[in-house]
């Protein structure tokens, strides 16, 4: 009997947050898009913590929606609580987090992937990839069914030769007991891929019933909420917030973890993955923090609609009876019940430095890989690197250059770097400190950043980007009114300054120079300001933020002049750096491996030193001589 066979511009492998993303940005684009699921309910599954956001992951979350993207859209239409985080501390490190609805979220994004056009959804697992001559034509699903394409993103999440373990219990499946895809990281090893085992892991889900609240810190949403996405109309969200609420270990929890390591498989060796350093599990935190005498343990809401609640904080592959024993030792949770137990899940992934930048294997034309299965983890990551994948898929179908952030564009450029150009022997995490340029770099001003280039792309439509034109010239245009408007020391300017314990004046200042001052901000000044116009809040944001960092923001604009100059000294793919005299071994073993687009980015692999880059510099200079 006949197997099916179908031909598509794009198949995507995974619908997760990478898979959603590509497939979306693919068909948005105008291709005939296919996108393969294990299972057509766990589109964009929230496996683990039902929340979207975070320090610096919020920050991935703006940028993917300023260039095109849907993850900040689908957060705004189904949070339950929104916080925007470390607002004590400067504008680079503010991040949004929202607590989603984990149900609503999965179905409001299934919902848009439905009513999307050249959008099929397939519950099918692939097998196979078809490679001929270096090249992706298509690939196989588990029934023998062929879908020849143009080019192909996987986005398997932690779903290839899935395995979940608590204690001695194991079981051969993918997240919340999904079906795991057991066949393909045969064939991509077939085809020279290098596979790693990467681990990850969650805590338990409790019984809402079961919880003494009143031994708890409730923890509040955003009286006034700002939303993800730079489309929604911020009083769409202002709503009615559900509390979280925030618990501790204690030493009597420690004790038990420590009495049980010998039956935890993430210490006794039956888990072989490498886990995430900055996201342990609660026996790591005990282990590797023996001073600490308590750790924090966050208690959310799964949903409006369910009493499970995530016990964030405390993730473990700890035995059932040790799992009961030691949640029952912190305070509220003294009587309650498990719904789902915790768990580790350990997962084939890819050796991420067999990208290129553009997320493209560099031994596989056409075929690009996006999200947990590069190596990372975090629902944010992944769905950032799905949609880069599933751009620049886009791009080689459609003919077009590929699109790749550096890392003074944006916190995607960052990820993606450091994916491609180090080495990562654990699920890569972002965090606020791995970006060199983050005053740069804030949650804020990503549509300013970013959306000209997501206009570019042709997912950006002409309303949204006339509406961010606009927004540039009035920051312009207020900043400069600031800096001429001047303010004299009247008795109505110096009873202001006194109030604000600021200085009093001794001659006339402009606005813009009391901006500047610590204790004053744009916003207070607005009762000295008459001729001050009527602007929404995110304009007054930026004005006030450029003019108070004007010195700082400068001094980075500087560093990235510097930084942009390496990145523009473009290194040929062919190139053979053993012909480099000088060059150390393990620097031409590391260039000719990783084959760097430029400079810069060879100047960020592990292994080549400052003084290598030198000796490359002096040479190709050498070698532009010769050519003249």
């Amino acid at each position: 009997m006949p197997n099916v066979e179908e031909t598509y511009d794009i198949v995507v492998v995974g619908a997760g947050h990478a898979g959603c993303e590509a497939a979306l940005a693919c068909a948005r684009l105008g291709l005939e898009t296919v996108m393969f699921t294990v299972s057509v309910d766990s589109i964009a599954l929230m496996p683990c913590n039902p929340n979207i956001g975070g320090s610096s992951k919020g920050h991935l979350v703006r940028e993917l929606d300023a260039l095109g993207g849907e993850m900040g859209k689908n957060i705004d239409k189904t949070f339950i609580q929104s916080k925007m985080l470390n607002e004590s501390k400067g504008p680079a490190v503010h991040s949004l987090r929202a607590q989603a609805d984990k149900q609503d979220y999965t179905r409001e994004m299934r919902r848009t992937l439905e009513n999307t056009d050249h959008l099929t959804i397939r519950q099918a697992e692939v097998t196979e990839i078809i490679v001929e001559d270096g090249r992706l034509t298509g690939v196989k699903t588990f029934s023998g069914a062929v879908y020849h394409c143009k080019a192909a993103v996987l986005a398997t999440g932690t779903y290839l030769k899935a395995r979940c373990i608590y204690g001695d219990v194991s079981s051969y499946t993918g997240p919340n007991g999904l079906q795991a895809a057991n066949h393909l990281t045969d064939s991509l090893i077939a085809n020279g891929i290098e596979m790693y085992r990467f681990k990850t892991g969650t805590p338990a889900r409790v019984d809402k019933r079961s919880i003494d609240f009143s031994k708890m810190e409730e923890q509040f949403g955003d009286e006034r909420v700002v939303p993800f996405s730079f489309s929604t109309d911020p009083e769409t969200v202002q709503k009615d917030q559900v509390s979280c609420w925030l618990t501790y270990t204690n030493e009597e929890t420690h004790r038990i973890i420590r009495d049980n390591l010998d039956r935890s498989p993430l210490f006794s060796g039956a888990i072989e993955g490498t886990g995430p350093r900055y996201c342990p599990s609660i026996e790591d935190k005990v282990v590797k923090f023996p001073d600490k005498n308590r750790h924090q343990v966050f208690v959310e809401p799964e949903g409006l609609y369910t009493n499970e609640m995530y016990l964030g904080g405390m993730s473990s592959s700890l035995p059932e009876d040790v799992q009961y024993a030691m949640y029952r030792t912190v305070p509220g949770l003294e009587n309650v019940k498990i719904v789902r137990n915790a768990y580790a899940i350990e997962y084939d992934c890819i050796n991420s430095r067999q990208l290129n930048a553009t997320l493209e294997f560099k031994n596989i034309k056409g075929l690009f890989s996006g999200g947990q299965f590069n190596g990372s983890s975090g629902y944010e990551e992944a769905a950032v690197q799905g949609f880069m994948a599933g751009v620049n898929a886009a791009m080689e179908v459609l003919g077009r250059e590929p699109y790749v952030l550096d890392r003074s564009q944006a916190y995607i450029g960052v990820l993606i770097d450091d994916l491609v150009t180090k080495e990562n022997h654990e699920p890569y995490r972002m965090m606020t400190s791995r970006a060199e340029y983050r005053l740069l770099l804030r949650q804020d001003n990503a549509d300013l950043r970013l959306m000209k280039i997501g206009h570019e792309i042709g997912l950006v439509d002409d309303q949204t980007y006339e509406r961010l034109i606009w927004k540039e010239k009035a920051i312009e245009d207020e900043m400069e009114r600031l800096e001429k408007a001047v303010v004299g020391a009247n008795e109505k300017v110096q009873r202001f300054l006194t109030e604000h314990d600021s200085t009093p004046l001794k001659s006339g200042s402009t606005l813009a120079e009391l901006v500047r001052r610590p204790e004053l901000d744009y916003f207070t000044l607005a009762e000295l300001d008459d001729r001050r116009p009527e602007l929404p809040y995110d304009v007054a944001e930026q004005v006030n933020i450029n003019i108070k960092y004007a010195g700082y923001i400068k001094r980075q604009q500087q560093q990235v002049a510097q930084f942009k100059k390496l990145e523009n000294k473009r290194l040929d793919q062919d190139f053979d750096y053993s012909e480099v005299p000088s060059l150390r071994r393990e620097a031409v073993q590391k260039l000719n491996l990783y084959k760097p687009m430029n400079i810069g980015q060879a100047s960020r692999i592990s292994g080549v030193s400052p003084a290598d880059i030198s000796v490359l510099l002096v040479y190709l200079e050498q070698l532009r001589h010769q050519r003249r």
